[in-house]
């Protein structure tokens, strides 16, 4: 067990290692999630369209 001195300067070490991502990164992953949420949420809905397409037509045919 390593006493509360050694692990905060530890710490310190594993943080000093951090890299940071820049602030055009961080716009540029941000932007592109959304693109993909958006993309995602269209694919959805298109399926749930034909899905329920599909299946009202099926129960009018069978009814």
């Amino acid at each position: 067990m390593t006493n509360p001195a050694k692990f905060l300067s530890q710490v310190r070490a594993e943080g000093a290692k951090i890299t940071w991502p820049t602030r055009r990164e961080v716009v540029t992953t941000t932007i592109m999630v959304f693109i993909m949420a958006t993309l995602a949420a269209l694919f959805f809905f298109l399926v749930d369209i034909a899905i329920r397409t599909g299946l009202t037509a099926l129960l009018g045919a069978v009814s």
